[in-house]
């Protein structure tokens, strides 16, 4: 029986790998195990309690005000530790944090194998997304299985030197969770008490814009110009909801708060549990975020999504019309949110592109992969 550790830290983490371990808990071949730093530690405990998923190890590294290279620091030191005591046969991380990173790190200190779910991800711009851009490109070289989301990321890889024979196309994992989260949310809606129940069932039928930004890139400047642009279509659209979960940095809280409070048709609200957002998001028109993971979800629903980034490691999605950059710019922000609000054919051009993440079939790939191949 081959010993799997996934280890993980933040939300997107788990929602991405959680599926992933149902998937080698059905394989008696595979005995998975779960290593969480608590990166994200309320928002990571949410994941875990939808997916039912109990950590066997949990290393709990958040510190109030913590820096990257603290974080990192203790992060390989205690994953270091977890790996040399635990020996797994393989070492499973997801994307592109620095638990991703310091987990491959302290797996390959410690001469373990190392499988990288969503590989090959590129910007080519170590500044942006930072530091994830960094984080995937220093992971994807120490990993031993490269598990591409699509035909573009394992062009990436080839690119960098990583032999095909290691890189296996999956899908994205996050097209499995949401599968299963939307039948879910479809069968028990959950309430979202800082909004009206008429807004979140569609009986007020008004559209509504689903916001989200949280990159330290737009901190300033960046976050101020998106602000501004969401009042003006809260202007313009007074038959419009804008709702926008605020992220809890006070790097992104100050500026949201200080420019859209007191607007009847925004909605400020603290941060979602998953099932709540994706709730949300399948009630949503249109989404506008700076998120990575967002770009891959949005699309599996039908929603057109509006990425405030000026790059994005995720241009199938461009290239599929379902996603489209408007970076921080106010003006090409109200512009676009304005054009799929007015002009339906735009709008049903996005809506109806097929999103390139996948089937949901990801975690079986993966998990074939694996037993099909002799590296643990």
């Amino acid at each position: 029986m081959k010993k799997v550790s996934l280890i993980f830290g933040t939300r997107p983490e788990a929602i991405k790998l959680c599926p992933l371990f149902l998937e080698f808990k059905r394989h008696s071949e595979f005995q998975p195990h779960v290593c969480v730093t608590g990166q994200h530690r309320q928002m990571l405990d949410q994941v875990l309690d939808v997916f039912e998923v109990v950590p066997d190890v949990d290393l709990d590294l958040m510190e109030p005000d913590q820096t990257l290279a603290g974080l990192t620091s203790r992060a390989v030191i205690a994953i270091d530790s977890y790996v040399a005591r635990h020996r797994p046969d393989i070492v499973i991380v997801q994307g592109d944090t620095t638990t991703t990173f310091c987990a491959a790190l302290a797996a390959f200190y410690n001469r373990i194998p190392i499988g990288h779910v969503e590989a090959g991800l590129r910007t080519w711009n170590k500044f942006s997304p930072f530091p994830e851009e960094i984080n995937r490109l220093m992971t994807s070289h120490l990993a031993d299985l490269q598990f591409a989301p699509t035909q573009r990321a394992k062009e990436n890889l080839l690119r960098e030197g990583i032999p095909e024979d290691r890189i296996f196309i999956t899908g994205n994992t996050v097209i499995d969770a949401l599968h299963i989260a939307i039948e879910k949310v479809r069968k028990n809606p959950p309430a979202i008490p800082s909004l009206p129940v008429e807004l979140l069932n569609g009986d007020s039928h008004k559209p509504v814009v689903l916001i989200t930004g949280h990159r330290r890139e737009n901190f300033g400047a960046g976050f101020e110009s998106i602000c501004g642009a969401i009042s003006e279509l809260s202007r313009r659209f007074s038959n419009a909801a804008f709702v926008y979960p605020v992220h809890l940095n006070p790097n992104v809280r100050k500026p949201v708060f200080d420019i859209l409070s007191g607007r009847s048709n925004i909605y400020l609200i603290e941060p979602l549990a998953y099932m709540s957002f994706v709730a949300l998001m399948d009630r949503s028109r249109i989404v506008l975020t700076d998120s990575g993971g967002v770009q891959e979800e949005a699309p599996g629903l039908g929603k057109p999504v509006l990425v405030m980034r000026d790059t994005t490691e995720r241009p199938e999605a461009v290239g599929a019309g379902t996603v489209k950059l408007v970076g921080t710019d106010r003006r090409m922000i109200v512009d676009e949110v304005s054009t799929l609000l007015t002009d339906e054919k735009s709008y049903i051009a996005m809506a109806n592109a097929v999103n390139p993440y996948g089937d949901g079939k990801a975690c079986e790939r993966i998990v074939r992969a694996i037993a099909d191949n002799n590296i643990c």
